[in-house]
């Protein structure tokens, strides 16, 4: 009979909700909305957005997420 040696994975606390997830993931949003700013008007006129709106996007704060976020 052959044994594993292989290690449990490891399980976030029930009450945990994932703080570093969400942390890289407010860094990955930060740079997405500074990359707006970088962005051409034809390029913007491509993705279907203005310069003001982008700008408005990229002026938004760290914890002004998608609402999709905050469940």
């Amino acid at each position: 009979m052959a044994y594993t040696t292989t290690t449990p994975a490891r399980r976030r606390p029930s009450g945990q909700q994932g703080w570093l997830s969400k942390l890289l993931a407010a860094g990955r949003l930060h740079k997405e909305r500074r990359a707006l700013t970088r962005l051409s008007n034809q390029q913007l006129s491509d993705i279907g957005i203005t310069r003001a709106e982008a700008d408005a996007e990229a002026n938004r704060g760290l914890w002004d997420v998608p609402n999709h976020w905050k469940r």
